[in-house]
């Protein structure tokens, strides 16, 4: 289906919560947990109940991307695991895509890397979760390139400017790069958003880098949500004196620890976070089908 009912979209996200609690993290991404409201050009919906009704299974294609396969994430209550749910929602997300699929699993479970292998799904991408303790923070200087200044975001104003910067930024990215102002409205409204700690980089009043912080109060974590600079810009350390800022935020917001995402064949920006303190903390995985 192409659009779930309000009550429906909240059965689904409680279904997501009691499985992280489980597991660990959530197995539907914040971007597909926040698709879950409303309809989406490219998003499907596949839910999975019990003879009484009861959702106890549920899966998401994305088709939005015009060269990638479709992706997929998929969740089963965990009262409900080892009964096949997950192979039955799997099939489902093959057969919507029409047998040719991207699919997260999210945290690397091996019960998730075994249904990827019953589906016929061959490792395709790899998202390491990096952390560094923020107590005593050490870092250099934020050492900003000539002419350069750091400000906060201005919802509104930066929006469209903000959001031009950040598709050249990630053009190689099928998931950021391709955010739209929905998506970047969907994060204003969400009750972690603070214009605090979204800092641009500007020249001659163009924006040429951004670091997009993010607190998760209850895990009191702080993220390095997302770090940008504009091609072309690249090379003069812009990107490492924006995370030093977003870094020193995140500490003086009394945060313990700070974590980012990297694909760990993004070797240049592994070597910077490491340099920096980070290490791995867990792994997501992205199987795919070989067509």
């Amino acid at each position: 289906m192409e659009e779930l009912a309000p009550e429906t979209a909240r059965d689904v996200l409680r279904l997501v919560e009691e499985a992280a609690a489980v597991d660990g993290q959530p197995a539907v991404s914040e971007q597909g947990r926040l698709q879950l409201r409303g309809r989406r050009a490219g998003v499907r919906h596949v839910l999975l109940r019990d003879d009484e009704g009861e959702l106890i299974g549920y899966g998401q294609l994305e088709d939005s991307d015009p060269v990638e396969a479709p992706a997929g994430e998929l969740v089963v209550h965990p009262d409900r695991r080892g009964r096949g749910h997950g192979r039955t929602l799997g099939g489902a997300l093959l057969a919507e895509s029409g047998k040719r699929l991207r699919i997260w699993a999210h945290g690397g479970h091996p019960a998730a890397r075994h249904l990827a292998q019953v589906l016929g799904l061959s490792l395709f991408r790899e998202l390491r979760q990096m952390r560094r303790p923020l107590a005593g923070l050490d870092l250099p200087d934020a050492r900003l390139p000539d002419g350069v200044t750091v400000r906060t975001f201005r919802p509104g104003k930066d929006d469209t400017a903000w959001l031009a910067l950040n598709a050249a930024a990630f053009a190689h990215h099928p998931e950021q790069g391709s955010l739209t102002q929905r998506d970047l409205d969907d994060r204003k409204a969400a009750s972690w958003f603070d214009p605090e700690g979204f800092f641009l980089a500007e020249r001659e009043g163009e924006i040429v880098g951004f670091h997009w912080t993010k607190v998760h109060a209850e895990e009191e974590l702080g993220e390095v949500y997302v770090l940008g600079v504009r091609p072309g810009a690249q090379g003069g350390g812009l990107g490492k004196s924006l995370t030093a800022i977003g870094l020193r935020h995140l500490e003086a917001k009394g945060l313990p620890t700070a974590m980012l995402y990297v694909d760990a064949d993004n070797l240049p920006a592994v070597a910077v976070y490491e340099r920096l303190g980070f290490a791995v903390h867990e792994t997501d995985l992205m199987y795919r089908t070989e067509s």
